[in-house]
C-alpha cells in the first residue's frame, strides 16, 4: 500500500490543500485540480481567526474545529509562516453563559472591567490561531508541492473527468458543489471585511451581538481586519462602501484604539456554506472512482480544515 494509491483533490482553497497534505501522509499519491491560483480562492480572502461561524452540526464542528485548533496552534508553535496563536476578547451586554465551543481552545476566563471597552459589562478572555491567509494558504501551497504533491490548472467539469486515472477524487469544491455535483444546498454567505492599518494592536475582538451587526477586529502584522456580514444568499462580491462605512463603526465600539487607521481596501467575498458540513464517501461507479465529500463549511473553513481533512483520510483508508 504505498505510492501506488492515487488520489486526485478538487479544490486549492484550505480545505483542498489540508485534505492533500493528509493523504500524502498517508502513503497516497496526490494531484490537485484548481480553476485558478490559490490567491484566486475564496480561503486566501479570509480573516481567518478560529472561530466556527455559520457551520454545522454542532456536534462534528466541535470535533473537527478542536482538532484543527490543536494542528493550528502546534504550526504557531513551529514557526509556520502567517499562524499565531492571537489573544481574543469576546465581548457581551449580558452575562455569558457557557460556551459551546469551548471545549475545543484551552483557558477561557472572564475579562477584567479594565479589559473591556466603555459599554460592555462583560466579556471572555482566552487564546486561539489567528492565520494571515495571503501568507500561510501561499505556504501550504509550496509546502504540498514540496511533498510531491502535483497542483494543476485545470477546468474540472465533473468528478468523472477529474478522476480519470485515479483511485479516488476528493471533492473540495466549496461553492462549486452547486454545478459540479448539484448540490443546490450550498450556498453563498457574503462576507464584506474592511482592511484598515494596525495602530499597534495586538488583542482580537469580536461582538457577534453588536446592535448593528456583527463586529470583529483581527490585528495581523501589518494590517487589521475588520468584519464583518453574514449575507445569506448574496452572490455580489462588490464591496459596498455604506457597509464598510457600518463596518468601521461598529469595530470602532469594541476596539476604540482603532480611531484614525486608515483604511485600506474594501473586500467581500462568498462563503460556500450549506445547512451542514458534508463530509462523506461515495462508493466508485462505472464512469469514476471512489469520491469524499468535503464542502460546505460556511464561515468556518479554516476553524475546521485540518479536522476535516483527517476525517478524509481516515474515509480513504477504507476500502
Amino acid at each position: 500500500m504505498g505510492d501506488d494509491r492515487r488520489a486526485v483533490v478538487v479544490g486549492a482553497g484550505i480545505a483542498g490543500l489540508s485534505c492533500a497534505v493528509r493523504l500524502q501522509e498517508r502513503g497516497w499519491s496526490v494531484r490537485v485540480l484548481t480553476d485558478g491560483p490559490v490567491e484566486a480562492s475564496t480561503s486566501h480572502l479570509a480573516a481567518a481567526v478560529w472561530f466556527p461561524t455559520r457551520a454545522g452540526p454542532r456536534d462534528k464542528v466541535l470535533d473537527w474545529g478542536r482538532r484543527t485548533y490543536d494542528t493550528l496552534a502546534a504550526q504557531a508553535r513551529a514557526g509556520v509562516p502567517g499562524v499565531v496563536m492571537r489573544e481574543s476578547l469576546a465581548l457581551h451586554r449580558t452575562e455569558p453563559g457557557p460556551q459551546w465551543w469551548a471545549d475545543a481552545v484551552g483557558e477561557i476566563r472572564p475579562a477584567r472591567p479594565d479589559e473591556l471597552p466603555p459599554g460592555y459589562p462583560y466579556g471572555l478572555r482566552f487564546a486561539v490561531p489567528l492565520v494571515e491567509m495571503p501568507v500561510y494558504l501561499p505556504w501550504l501551497a509550496a509546502e504540498a508541492q514540496r511533498r510531491g504533491i502535483t497542483l494543476e490548472h485545470k477546468h474540472i467539469a465533473s468528478l468523472a473527468a477529474a478522476g480519470e486515472g485515479a483511485d479516488l477524487v476528493v471533492n473540495c469544491a466549496g461553492l462549486g458543489a452547486r454545478t459540479l455535483v448539484g448540490d443546490l444546498s450550498v450556498t453563498p454567505v457574503r462576507g464584506q471585511i474592511v482592511r484598515v492599518t494596525n495602530p499597534g494592536l495586538t488583542l482580537s475582538v469580536r461582538d457577534e451581538d453588536h446592535p448593528g451587526g456583527r463586529a470583529y477586529v483581527h490585528p495581523r502584522v501589518h494590517d487589521c481586519i475588520l468584519g464583518g456580514t453574514l449575507d445569506e444568499g448574496a452572490w455580489d462580491t462588490n464591496p459596498d462602501p455604506a457597509v464598510g462605512a457600518a463596518i468601521v463603526r461598529r469595530c470602532l465600539d469594541i476596539a476604540p484604539a482603532l480611531r484614525g487607521a486608515e483604511v485600506l481596501e474594501h473586500v467581500a467575498g462568498l462563503r460556500p456554506a450549506r445547512p451542514e458540513v458534508r463530509l462523506e464517501a461515495e462508493p466508485a461507479t462505472a464512469g469514476r472512482p471512489r469520491v469524499i465529500h468535503d464542502y460546505g463549511h460556511g464561515g468556518s473553513g479554516i476553524t475546521l480544515s485540518w479536522g476535516c481533512a483527517d476525517d478524509v483520510a481516515a474515509l480513504a483508508g477504507q476500502a
